[in-house]
């Protein structure tokens, strides 16, 4: 039976295209779901044969850490050349969209403390 091996949400394509790469170089036969046109689901991608499952888990644990020390080593080159991203940096970049978050963020917690505040007495 096959199971999941990644799901395909919110992976940037460079990272399913790396992952593809991996299982067809170990040879571990695989198939991909596409995403729903309703956003249901994302897609994955899943291994075919149980007994593959194990070698393509722990390949893919191994390149998720390859994966991850290099994005550290490039997030702490950006913020030593302080081109890294900040709050401000955001901010200038997308207004609109940093200012609904945080209005959004502001309404929820309203929302939260509003039942503390009207039971009362």
């Amino acid at each position: 039976m096959s199971k999941l091996l990644m799901n395909l949400r919110n992976v940037p394509e460079d990272e399913a295209d790396d992952v593809r790469a991996m299982l067809e170089a170990q040879q571990i036969a695989f198939y991909e779901t596409r995403p729903s046109i309703w956003g249901v689901s994302a897609g994955g991608i899943w291994v075919t044969e149980d007994e593959a499952f194990v070698d393509a888990r722990r390949a893919m644990d191994d390149y998720q850490q390859r994966r991850s020390a290099r994005a550290r080593a490039e997030y702490a080159a950006a913020k030593r050349a302080g081109t890294a991203a900040t709050f401000v940096t955001l901010l200038r970049a997308e207004p609109v969209r940093v200012t609904m978050s945080l209005l959004g963020i502001l309404l929820v917690l309203v929302l939260m403390a509003l039942p503390f505040f009207l039971l009362r007495r």
